[in-house]
C-alpha cells in the first residue's frame, strides 16, 4: 500500500525539484543584475550623495530590474513618484503629530488615497501606501521634510536601467524565436485540422478547429510581449544593437501573424458553415489551406534563420491560385467566403515576409490572373 504512495512523492519530487531548478536557470540574469544595481545604488547614494541610510535607492533598483525591459522606464517613473508621494504624505503629517499606531493608519490610508487619485497602477498606489508605512515605522522625519529619500528612489531606478542594459543583457533574437515558434507552428496546425475536416466531411473536426484558432490568441499576446521587449533591448542596450533591423522585421511579421490568425477564425467558421449546409467544397480548396499551412512554417523558418522569403511567398501564391481557380468553377457562398479567406491569408503571409501591404495585394491578384489565364486553354 505505501509502496505507490512513496513512488508518487518521489516523482513528484523529482518533478518539483527539476521545475526548481529551471526557475533558478531562467532567473540568473536578473539576480545578478538586481544585486550588481541593488549595491551600485546603495554605494552612489552613501558616497556621491552623502545619505546616511539609503533604504530606498536598493529597493528602487531591485524593483526596476525585475521587471521586463519595456516596463522598466515606466516602473522606474512610478516608483520614484510613487515613493515621493508617500514620503511627502508622511513627512508632512508625522513632523506635525508624531508616530504611533494611530498615526500609522492614517497616514497609509492618504497614501493609498494620493496614489488612486495621481494613477491606477497597483505598483503606484502600492509603493505610495508602503513609502508612507516605512516612514512611519522605520524611517521617521527627525530634520523636517527632505527629499532625500526621492532622490534614493530615482538613483536606484536609473541604475538599474544602465544596468540592465549594460550588464548581461539578454538576447532580443532568442527571445523572439522562441516567442514566434509556437504562434506559427499552432497556426499551420490549426490550418491542416480545416483542411482535413473538409477533405473529410467533419463537422467536429472544424468546430475543433476554431476553438484551436481561437486559443491561438494567448500565444500572439505572448509574442506581442516578446516584440515589445526585444525592441527595448535592441535599442537601449548597447551590445545588442546591431539586432535591432532583424528585431523590426519579428516586429513587421508579428503585425501580419495577428491578421492572419484573425483570418483563420474566419475559415474556421466557413468551413463550419459550408460542412452545416452539406456545401459543395472541392478538394482543391483543401490543398489551398494546406499550402497555406506549409507557407505558415517556411515563415517561421525564414524568421527563425533569417532566410530566404520565397519559400513562403511561392507557397501562399500558389494557395490564393488554387482557391482562386476553384471558384470559377464552384460560385455557391460557403466556397466564395473560404476562399475570400485563403486570398487573406496569404496577403498577411506575403506581408509578414517584408512586402509592402499594396504590393502583397497586387501580388495575389498577378498570381490569380497568371493562373487563370494557364488554365484557360485547359478547359
Amino acid at each position: 500500500m505505501l509502496q505507490p504512495l512513496i513512488e508518487e512523492a518521489t516523482e513528484r519530487s523529482r518533478v518539483s525539484m527539476s521545475t526548481r531548478w529551471t526557475r533558478l536557470r531562467m532567473a540568473w540574469r536578473t539576480m545578478v543584475q538586481a544585486s550588481v544595481a541593488a549595491s551600485i545604488a546603495w554605494w552612489v547614494s552613501v558616497h556621491v550623495w552623502g545619505h546616511p541610510a539609503p533604504f530606498f535607492a536598493p529597493v528602487a533598483a531591485i524593483i526596476a530590474t525585475g521587471q521586463s525591459y519595456h516596463e522598466r522606464g515606466r516602473r522606474a517613473v512610478e516608483l520614484v513618484i510613487g515613493v515621493s508621494l508617500g514620503i511627502a504624505v508622511a513627512d508632512l503629517f508625522l513632523s506635525q503629530l508624531g508616530t504611533g499606531v494611530a498615526q500609522l493608519a492614517i497616514v497609509v490610508f492618504l497614501g493609498m488615497g494620493v496614489g488612486l487619485f495621481f494613477g491606477s497602477s497597483p505598483l503606484f498606489v502600492n509603493q505610495a501606501a508602503i513609502s508612507a508605512a516605512l516612514v512611519a515605522t522605520i524611517l521617521p522625519p527627525t530634520g523636517g521634510i527632505t527629499f532625500a529619500r526621492s532622490v534614493d528612489a530615482l538613483t536606484g531606478g536609473v541604475i538599474a536601467l544602465v544596468v540592465a542594459a549594460v550588464l548581461l543583457p539578454g538576447d532580443p533574437l532568442r527571445l523572439l524565436r522562441e516567442a514566434s515558434r509556437p504562434v506559427l507552428e499552432e497556426l499551420a496546425g490549426t490550418l491542416r485540422a480545416i483542411a482535413a475536416a473538409l477533405r473529410t466531411r467533419d463537422p467536429a473536426g472544424a468546430d475543433a478547429a476554431l476553438e484551436r484558432a481561437r486559443a491561438i490568441d494567448d500565444l500572439g499576446d505572448r509574442f506581442g510581449a516578446a516584440v515589445r521587449e526585444g525592441r527595448e533591448t535592441a535599442r537601449y542596450s548597447p551590445a545588442r544593437r546591431r539586432s535591432l533591423g532583424t528585431v523590426e522585421a519579428f516586429a513587421a511579421a508579428a503585425a501580419q501573424i495577428d491578421l492572419a490568425v484573425r483570418n483563420v477564425r474566419v475559415l474556421a467558421r466557413g468551413a463550419i458553415r459550408a460542412l452545416s449546409l452539406s456545401d459543395n467544397v472541392p478538394p482543391e480548396v483543401a490543398d489551398a489551406i494546406e499550402d497555406l499551412a506549409s507557407a505558415v512554417l517556411e515563415l517561421e523558418r525564414s524568421l527563425d534563420d533569417d532566410g530566404s522569403a520565397e519559400p513562403v511567398r511561392e507557397l501562399a501564391l500558389r494557395a490564393a491560385t488554387t482557391a482562386s481557380l476553384v471558384l470559377e468553377r464552384t460560385g455557391n457562398l460557403s466556397v466564395s467566403v473560404i476562399v475570400g479567406q485563403i486570398r487573406s491569408t496569404a496577403v498577411d503571409l506575403l506581408a509578414g515576409t517584408g512586402m509592402d501591404g499594396d504590393e502583397a495585394i497586387e501580388a495575389v491578384r498577378a498570381a490569380i490572373r497568371a493562373g487563370t489565364e494557364e488554365a484557360e486553354p485547359a478547359s
